[in-house]
């Protein structure tokens, strides 16, 4: 399989950033190819100045991103939830790379647009320090909701897995390293 692995996190240092090393290294172990991006080491402009109304040219770490997300099979996003979402570097992530055209395209004559990345799955490894029925309580799965229903799914991708690694503040060195243990275990 080819997998393209998104750290979403701008430090590399993070847990989230072991998370990434780990999968990047076992999914290559286990005989895929892979490409990894970390969105704290691409230099790009978040902001979509004029919306989709007028061409934003893309960086070079966009255009390289775009090329991975045609690439792969499966593409696996790493991030933190921030204040009940993702953190503002990889939302502007979004809004930059699955341009229309490039991820969707609307139809002229109805409400309805054609999917441009089908053909490929979704994997969401996501941390909190909150516990999971909480962010379901409060916050509805706010993250999920928008990643999978309003960004992946609008253009074409399928779920494959879904990750909600809670009160990771509350979480010492062995448990974290169960949790990477048991992110390894089920990469087939």
């Amino acid at each position: 399989m080819k997998i393209y692995v998104l750290l979403g996190h701008p430090d590399k240092e993070s847990f989230n950033g072991q998370l990434f090393d780990r999968y990047v290294a076992t999914a290559k172990k286990r005989g895929h190819e892979v490409r990894g991006q970390q969105l704290g080491a691409m230099h790009f402009d978040p902001v979509l100045w004029k919306g989709y109304g007028e061409k934003q040219e893309l960086e070079p770490d966009l255009k390289t991103a775009q090329e991975h997300i045609l690439w792969c099979d499966k593409w696996v996003l790493i991030y933190p939830m921030w204040w009940g979402s993702v953190p503002a570097i990889l939302k502007g992530f979004f809004d930059r790379v699955l341009t229309p055209g490039f991820a969707f395209k609307y139809h002229e004559k109805d409400p309805f647009w054609d999917k441009l990345l089908k053909g490929r799955s979704y994997e969401l490894i996501n941390t909190c320090d909150a516990p999971k029925l909480w962010v379901w309580f409060q916050y509805r799965n706010g993250d999920f909701y928008t990643i999978k229903k309003a960004t992946l799914e609008f253009c074409g991708l399928k779920k494959a897995k879904v990750w909600r690694l809670d009160k990771m503040k509350y979480k010492n060195e062995q448990d974290r390293e169960k949790i990477l243990l048991k992110i390894e275990k089920s990469i087939k």
